[in-house]
C-alpha cells in the first residue's frame, strides 16, 4: 500500500512541478510589462478564486479563521519578498537559471533548522550545504563574468525569504490547516504586494488576460497537486522530485525565449542539485533511525 501510495504521490509531485514551472514561465513573459510586486499581486489574486473553491470543497471557511495570525503574517510579508524578488530575477535571467540558484532554499532550510527550530544538524549535512553553497558560486561566477548580478542576487533573496516561511509552515502545521496557510499566504501576498504596487500600477493590457488567467489556475492547481503529493506519500521520496523543474525550465527556455545556459551554470547547478539530494537522503536515514 504504501508504495502504491508513493507512486500516486510522485505522479502528483511531478504534475505539481510541471505546472508551477508552467507558472513560472507566465511570471516571465509578464515581467518586462509590469513591476515585479504588480505581478506578485496579480499571481495572488489570479489564484485566490480556485483556491477559495479547493478551501470550500475540503476543509470548510470556518477553518480559516482559526489559525495563528502573527506566523501568518510573517509568511504574506515573505511571500511578498520572495515573489518580487524571484519576478525581478526572471526579467534577464533564464528560468532554468533561475531554479538553479532557488535550488538553494532547502540547503538553506537545513541550515536554519538549527538556531530557529533547534533541529541536529550533522557534519555530513553542514558538508552537503557547504558544497551547495559553492555550487551557487560557481553559476554565479563573482568575477564580473557570471550571474553575480541585480537578477541574480534578487533570485537568491527570493530563495531565503522561502527557506523562512517553509521554517515557519514546520511550526504552523502543527496548529494550521494546509489549505488556511495556502488561502492566507495568498491573500496577504495580494494585500501587500497590491498596496506597495498601487502607486506606479499599469493597467492590465487586454491581451495579457489569457496569461493571468493561466498563472492562477497552474498555480492553484499546483498548490492543489503538491499538498496532495505530501499527503499520500513520504517526503523523502518525492522532495527529490522537485528538482525536476530544472529540466521544466531548460525546455521552455529553449521552446519560448530559444536560449540555453551555458556550461558553466549546468555544472552549478549540478552541484546544488546533488547536494541537496544528499541532503534529503541524510534526512530519509536520520529519519529511519529515529523510527527504529
Amino acid at each position: 500500500m504504501t508504495r502504491t501510495h508513493n507512486l500516486r504521490a510522485a505522479v502528483a509531485m511531478l504534475l505539481a512541478v510541471g505546472l508551477f514551472a508552467l507558472m513560472d514561465a507566465i511570471l516571465k513573459l509578464l515581467s518586462p510589462h509590469y513591476s515585479p510586486l504588480q505581478v506578485a499581486t496579480l499571481r495572488a489574486l489570479s489564484s485566490l478564486p480556485l483556491v477559495l473553491v479547493w478551501v470550500m470543497a475540503s476543509v470548510g471557511l470556518a477553518s480559516l479563521l482559526r489559525v495563528r495570525w502573527s506566523l501568518h503574517l510573517l509568511r504574506g510579508a515573505l511571500a511578498v519578498l520572495m515573489m518580487a524578488c524571484f519576478t525581478f530575477g526572471l526579467r534577464s535571467l533564464p528560468l532554468s537559471t533561475a531554479y538553479a540558484l532557488f535550488f538553494v532554499a532547502p540547503l538553506l532550510i537545513a541550515a536554519l533548522s538549527v538556531p530557529l527550530l533547534k533541529e541536529h544538524v550533522g557534519p555530513r549535512r553542514w558538508a552537503a550545504i557547504a558544497v551547495g553553497l559553492l555550487g551557487v558560486l560557481v553559476v554565479l561566477r563573482p568575477t564580473g563574468e557570471g550571474l553575480a548580478t541585480l537578477a541574480g542576487l534578487s533570485v537568491l533573496t527570493a530563495a531565503a525569504a522561502y527557506a523562512v516561511s517553509a521554517i515557519s509552515v514546520r511550526i504552523l502545521g502543527r496548529s494550521d490547516s494546509t489549505q488556511a496557510m495556502v488561502f492566507w499566504m495568498l491573500t496577504l501576498m495580494a494585500l501587500g504586494a497590491g498596496a506597495l504596487a498601487l502607486p506606479g500600477w499599469r493597467p492590465i493590457d487586454p491581451a495579457h488576460y489569457g496569461l493571468i488567467a493561466g498563472m492562477g489556475l497552474t498555480g492553484a492547481l499546483g498548490q492543489v497537486a503538491i499538498t496532495e503529493a505530501f499527503r499520500q506519500g513520504e517526503a523523502s521520496v518525492i522532495a527529490p522530485l522537485e528538482y525536476s523543474a530544472l529540466i521544466w525550465g531548460l525546455g521552455l527556455d529553449l521552446l519560448i525565449w530559444q536560449v540555453l545556459p551555458d556550461a558553466v551554470t549546468l555544472l552549478g547547478a549540478g552541484i546544488i542539485v546533488a547536494s541537496g539530494i544528499y541532503l534529503l537522503h541524510r534526512e530519509r536515514l536520520r529519519a529511519r533511525r529515529g523510527t527504529g
